[in-house]
């Protein structure tokens, strides 16, 4: 149970410290890859959509279904996923769109008017919003690695590849405004912090009543959050990086590794 534990921190730290990555890729390249980010976005958006409907949406039925009967395990399971997106929509809803950190930035933005003041409450804002986005995040990618290791490492890199870019949206306005890129690259860093704040939250809050029943409404929740985010925020930003077939290509190819990994190790 220690080594679960501590495993599942591990992956909702290196999932949240992601957007670190994308404020130093914004460093330390002069351009945007844009067909490879546009790829991986997709790959990201397949292994959440495969994994959320295959995996974890009939593991919360079956958790339901043990808790209760199966009318009610059902009726839970749908309950539980719906209430996710909606979770998801409403954090999404109470971003305001200035701040969003799904608005597409590239590197090149880095060099375009430095110390623009006015743009730094911009990217604070899209820090805050980054970390609120982040949380419930954290809490899905701790309870999946925590019931299942293998599922939650899948899921941590699907978020992981998923909150590069969203670091380089909060390292371009904080460099706008300051021209210094250690404050951005360190708010960007910052603002991933929270999905190991959520895992602690999931560890002391939820863990000591973690029953079947809970751990099944988590679960659907979890499936309905990455689905949302797949189909709101990783494709459309797939298809803003490169409009050809590309991200679709990457959606299939991560739905083929996540389907291959679930074959062979779980």
């Amino acid at each position: 149970m220690t080594e679960n534990l501590l495993l599942a921190f591990g992956l909702t730290l290196m999932a949240g410290l992601a957007t670190g990555i994308g404020s130093l890729l914004a460093f330390v390249t002069t351009t945007t890859n844009t067909k490879f980010l546009s790829f991986t976005l997709g790959f990201s958006a397949g292994v959440m959509i495969y994994v959320s409907m295959v995996e974890i949406f009939f593991k919360a039925q079956e958790a339901l279904i043990g808790a209760t009967d199966e009318v009610t395990g059902n009726w839970l399971t749908v309950a539980g996923f719906f209430g996710g997106m909606i979770l998801i929509a409403l954090i999404d809803k109470l971003i305001p769109k200035q701040s969003n950190p799904h608005e597409l930035k590239k590197v090149e933005d880095m060099e375009k008017s430095p110390k623009n003041p006015d743009l730094l409450k911009m990217g604070t804002f899209t820090a805050v919003a980054i970390a609120i986005h982040n949380f419930p995040e954290g809490i899905a990618t701790f309870t999946s690695a925590l019931q299942d290791p293998g599922l939650g490492l899948a899921i941590a890199v699907a978020i992981a590849i998923h909150n590069i870019p969203e670091g380089i949206a909060v390292s371009v306005p904080v460099y706008y405004a300051t021209g210094n890129r250690k404050k951005a690259f360190k708010l960007s860093f910052l603002s991933g912090l929270s999905e190991p704040i959520g895992a602690l939250v999931a560890f002391l809050v939820l863990m000591p009543y973690l029953t079947d029943m809970l751990f099944g409404i988590i679960f659907a929740g979890v499936a309905g959050i990455m689905i949302f985010i797949s189909l709101d925020e990783l494709l459309p930003a797939a298809k803003k990086y490169d409009e050809t077939h590309l991200p679709i290509y990457g959606v299939m190819a991560g739905m083929a590794v996540m389907a291959l990994s679930l074959l062979l190790f779980i």
